[in-house]
Order: structure tokens, then C-alpha cells, then sequence
């Protein structure tokens, strides 16, 4: 309660008695109440949900207001998946802070597990962008895909498989694999892409999601790796990667936008949704890239 006064900057009696209304007013104990503190009730955090949409819409009315008087200012929140921001999102932000240079961009990493996109319902972000699921079952959140991206192998320029021109899954099971964690969505379908190809799960002496990690030890040639096609034709300026020539049995993975439903985006994000797509456009070679090498 002190705490909530001194934030509020009003006195610790009208910050009790202000609750005490709101709890005779609705006919509900919003806080339980000891002598080691409070915390909120199922009634009380209901409430705080609403609060926190209630207020960020309030937010986003003002924020819109400054962008009226002048739409070159303005703050966006992004959530990000890792292979994404290893390449893809460098190129939209390069391009949309040129472009924009009075907006201030704050990008988190968002990683797809069971949790994905806390952030975005806690309004703690305000889009992401990284792969989808297909089919996207998420009824309060709308995607919008940007690109279609393949998941591809790659070794080092300097590896013994580099120069193969036909290869198979079950060929590199005795190498030495790098794979994202198993309780994320990208790992989890790793064992079953194996046994679809008609071989066994390798040991994985490396986990992680840390793209420029592994970049850095596949080029190495002492690794091998799955990841999404994009990330090479935007990270492999050097040339020290290479796309190997293996079929696997997985179509493309949406890459797409995520907005909650019932959100207004706010003239900053619309801005820099606007950029995603053109920078798409403009660098389809880029996202092709991997595609085409193999």
C-alpha cells in the first residue's frame, strides 16, 4: 500500500480507502490481505487483466494523437524469434530506421515454446514477427505471413560435404549436430524429420537458439545444422556456409506477422508493418537465396 502511494504520489489512506470503494461497489474481496503483505485475488487480477487493456489502448490514443501532430515520432515494442532477427529483421530495420529515425525501436526476443506469445497478450510487445505453425489455432491472435521460408542443412565451406552433390539425411547421422532445444516448436519436430527421412535421431552434442552460435561453429566445419533458409540469405556474406544438397521432408514454414485481434495497431507499428512487407518484396533474391543453392 505505501509503495502504491508513493507511486501514485497521493497518501497510503486514500490509496486503502479507494480499494474498500471498489470492493463495496462490486460485492467482491479483490485482495487478500496478511500480515506478510497483499496480492490480488482471482476477482483482483480478472480486474488487472482489463486494467492493463484498458490502459493500453488509452496508450496508444495518446501515442496516435503525437503521431498526428507529427508522424515521424513514436515508440514500437517487437518480439522477435532468433532466426528471424539473424536475418530477415536486420534488413526491415535498417531500412525502416532511414526511413524513420524519430521512432525508437525496442526488439526482445520471443522464443516459440509453450508460452509463446505471453508478451504479446500481456501487451508487453506489439507484434511479432517470426515463423508460424500451420495451421495457426491461436483464435484472439491474427497472423499475417510475410514469406515462406524452408528449412535447409548446412555444413561449413570447408567440410567434407561440401562438394557432395546428392545427399541424404541418414548420410550425416554419424556428424556432429547443432538443434534447437526440444521443448521449443522448432526442436520438437526435429525426431520426427528424421525418422520421415528413413533415419535415425543422431546425438546432438550441441542445443541451442542462439543463431550466431551456431553460424559461427558450423562454419567451423566440425558441425552441421537445420535451420530456416532466410537466415542464410542474409547472414552468409562471407560465403563460409554452405546449403547441402538434402530433400527433406518438411514443406516451407510461414514467416509471418502476429497482432492480437482486437488490438489497434498504432501508427508506428502500421508504419513498420508497412516495411516488413515492402522489404520482402525487394529482397525476395535474399529470402530465395538457400532455396536455389541447394
Amino acid at each position: 500500500m505505501a509503495k502504491a502511494a508513493a507511486e501514485l504520489a497521493i497518501s497510503q489512506p486514500a490509496v486503502s480507502k479507494a480499494i474498500s470503494d471498489m470492493e463495496h461497489n462490486f460485492g467482491l474481496r479483490l485482495l487478500d490481505r496478511s500480515r506478510s503483505g497483499i496480492e490480488p485475488t482471482a476477482y483482483g487480477r480478472a480486474l488487472v487483466m482489463r486494467g492493463h487493456a484498458i490502459f493500453d489502448e488509452l496508450k496508444h490514443g495518446v501515442e496516435e494523437l503525437e503521431f498526428l501532430s507529427d508522424p515521424r515520432v513514436g515508440d514500437l515494442r517487437i518480439g522477435s524469434t532468433e532466426s528471424v532477427a539473424a536475418g530477415f529483421l536486420p534488413a526491415v530495420i535498417k531500412r525502416f530506421s532511414l526511413e524513420q529515425p524519430r521512432v525508437r525501436l525496442d526488439v526482445a526476443q520471443t522464443v516459440m515454446s509453450a508460452l509463446h506469445y505471453r508478451e504479446l497478450r500481456e501487451r508487453s510487445i506489439d507484434l511479432v514477427i517470426g515463423r508460424i505453425p500451420a495451421p495457426f489455432d491461436e483464435d484472439d491472435l491474427e497472423a499475417k505471413v510475410v514469406y515462406n521460408d524452408d528449412t535447409v542443412v548446412i555444413a561449413g565451406r570447408q567440410s567434407k560435404w561440401a562438394k557432395s552433390r546428392k545427399l541424404k539425411l541418414a548420410d550425416l547421422v554419424g556428424e556432429r549436430w547443432i538443434l534447437p532445444p526440444a521443448d521449443t516448436m522448432h526442436g520438437a519436430g526435429v525426431p520426427k524429420l528424421f525418422r520421415d527421412s528413413g533415419s535415425a535421431m543422431p546425438p546432438v552434442p550441441i542445443t541451442t537458439l542462439s543463431i550466431h552460435l551456431c553460424l559461427r561453429l558450423v562454419a567451423s566445419a566440425q558441425f552441421v545444422t537445420m535451420l530456416p533458409g532466410s537466415v542464410l540469405g542474409f547472414s552468409n556474406r562471407d560465403e563460409s556456409l554452405k546449403v547441402l544438397p538434402i530433400r527433406l521432408p518438411v514443406g516451407q514454414r510461414p514467416v509471418a506477422i502476429v497482432t492480437l485481434k482486437n488490438r489497434t495497431c498504432s501508427p508506428a507499428a502500421k508504419l513498420f508493418i508497412e516495411c516488413v512487407y515492402r522489404t520482402a518484396r525487394e529482397d525476395a533474391k535474399a529470402l530465395r537465396s538457400a532455396h536455389s543453392e541447394k
